[in-house]
């Protein structure tokens, strides 16, 4: 990101506001950043250009999330990637980093060109996995860094756990059922807020992930 803007004679952010870049659709956070509306979509190119030409690959998964994965699938959930990331990327980044194999499913947004948000990735998740949020006894929960995560499932009447450990700012997870400090913790605290302990393993429920 701070490549394309210089390259556009666009002032880069500080570590803070280059942060604020993770998780919401990239219009929306160019925009925050005062992007010109006139540039978005020419800083954009810019920044997938950056993006695909191996930017994409800098990056790694937290640790300790390949065994929560692995535990929450033997407890029964059914595990979902979505992400305001363009699905484009999101698919071969969740298979390069082993995260493809350990969910049932990875929805991300639209190029850039098509409006988007969480909730809408969230719908495209539900309607490709089958699942009806309102359907008793198959409980949904999504979890996330970011407010657009706990405003997308609200607007699902999804409820949202935060993780402590993501991109959020003091306060912004407020309205989420809950905050995980540590990554080890996730398998708990996801089976407590679907009403389940981590000895039942009869049903199904869906974790809906950001």
């Amino acid at each position: 990101m701070a490549a394309a803007l210089a390259e556009h004679d666009l002032p880069v952010p500080d570590a803070a506001g280059l942060r604020s870049f993770v998780g919401p659709p990239m219009p929306a956070s160019m925009r925050a950043q005062g992007v010109p509306e006139d540039s978005l979509t020419d800083v954009i190119a810019t920044y997938r250009r950056h993006f695909t030409g191996g930017g994409m690959w800098d990056s790694h998964v937290f640790d300790g999330i390949p065994g929560q994965l692995e535990a929450l699938r033997r407890a029964g959930c059914t595990l979902a990637v979505a992400t305001s990331k363009p699905e484009i990327y999101a698919r071969p980044i969740c298979e390069r980093y082993g995260i493809s194999a350990l969910v049932d499913g990875v929805y991300g947004a639209p190029l850039d060109h098509v409006p988007s948000t969480k909730a809408t990735v969230i719908t495209h998740a539900l309607t490709s996995l089958d699942v009806d949020p309102r359907s008793p006894g198959r409980p949904v929960l999504m979890v996330g860094d970011r407010h657009h995560d706990v405003g997308g499932a609200t607007e699902h009447g999804i409820p949202c756990l935060g993780v402590g450990w993501g991109y959020a700012e003091p306060g912004e997870l407020d309205g989420a059922v809950g905050v995980v400090d540590d990554v080890a913790g996730l398998t708990n605290a996801v089976l407590a807020a679907i009403g389940r302990s981590s000895s039942q393993h009869g049903g199904r429920a869906e974790q809906v992930r950001s």
